[in-house]
């Protein structure tokens, strides 16, 4: 499959939030309550701005389109935040829709926007699909664990690390 990275605009902030929104549903719609995604598909309009005002500011995420111009996939990594982390980079947000599994977007995606570096992520622990992808892509299960937030469910996740590739 022929596919294209580029980073994000302003103009990409609808199409954006929307296969972002269709790759939870595909990812989560056996952990989460219909409930869930009909709350945010009532406020799209709202999380449509949202994008449209982060993508304005230091937001960049790196996309990915099949040979038509669909958008099928989003990545973004910063400098984590958190105190315990276990190294600098984060990779935040990576989502692929279905349809491009094992096609290669993925691993481009993370390529992209790590590169080479040490980073880390977190992953639903039920998710095993998304973990062995990670696995390919030399994460590995540190032993941290936690919940998410009541929003969420309290989806418990499971941290992944990887060193620095050729280090």
């Amino acid at each position: 499959m022929e596919f294209t990275l580029r980073p994000a605009t302003v103009d990409d902030a609808e199409p954006l939030t929307r296969m972002h929104l269709a790759a939870w549903r595909e990812s989560y719609g056996h952990l989460l309550p219909e409930e869930f995604f009909a709350l945010h598909e009532a406020t799209i309009n709202t999380r449509i701005e949202r994008q449209r005002e982060a993508l304005a500011g230091s937001y960049k995420p790196m996309l990915a389109h099949d040979s038509d111009g669909a958008l099928v996939g989003i990545a973004f990594a910063r400098e984590a935040p958190e105190e315990d982390r276990p190294c600098e980079l984060q990779l935040q947000v990576i989502y692929t829709l279905r349809r491009v599994h094992g096609l290669g977007v993925g691993r481009a995606l993370i390529d992209a926007v790590i590169g080479n570096s040490a980073a880390f992520l977190w992953v639903l622990e039920d998710n095993p699909r998304a973990q062995a992808f990670y696995r390919k892509n030399g994460f590995r299960p540190d032993g941290t664990r936690q919940l998410l937030p009541p929003e969420w469910h309290e989806l418990p996740e499971i941290r992944m690390v990887r060193s620095a590739v050729g280090s």
